[in-house]
């Protein structure tokens, strides 16, 4: 995996095939995600797949918790990667913090997603909010 930090440009967006509309919640990006995924062929290892869904998860999750809401939602493919875009209002880019043990202040999404993510970027939208682009290996 990448640096983050350091990554290369988002996909390009030849590779973004398929805006979805904003899900309100974590379990609406899995259902797109997995219906995504359904429309492929090849089809993406099981693997992939399971961490697509995960990946889409944590990225709404943490707009929504982070930034009060999903703008905007895509995915895309290509012969060896899955793509997974999520835009937000907010300017804040996203910071590790020390998981709360306790479950009540999160700190887990983050390091999850540049856990499954090959590379991930961030980049302005805009002037309004942020979009937080995330490459995997299919």
């Amino acid at each position: 995996m990448s640096d983050p930090r350091t990554a290369p440009d988002p996909p390009s967006p030849e590779a973004i095939t398929e805006a979805v509309p904003p899900p309100a919640k974590a379990a609406d990006a899995r259902a797109a995600a997995a219906a995504f995924v359904e429309s492929l062929d090849p089809p993406p290892s099981p693997s992939a797949v399971q961490d697509l869904l995960l990946l889409a998860s944590e990225l709404v999750t943490n707009a929504v918790r982070h930034a009060g809401a999903v703008t905007a939602l895509a995915f895309g493919a290509d012969e060896k990667a899955l793509y997974v875009q999520v835009a937000d209002p907010s300017p804040d880019r996203p910071r590790r913090r020390v998981p709360d043990m306790t479950g009540a202040a999160g700190g887990f999404g983050w390091p999850l997603v540049l856990k499954l993510a090959r590379k991930v970027t961030v980049r302005n939208h805009m002037g309004q909010g942020k979009i937080i682009s995330a490459t995997m290996a299919r």
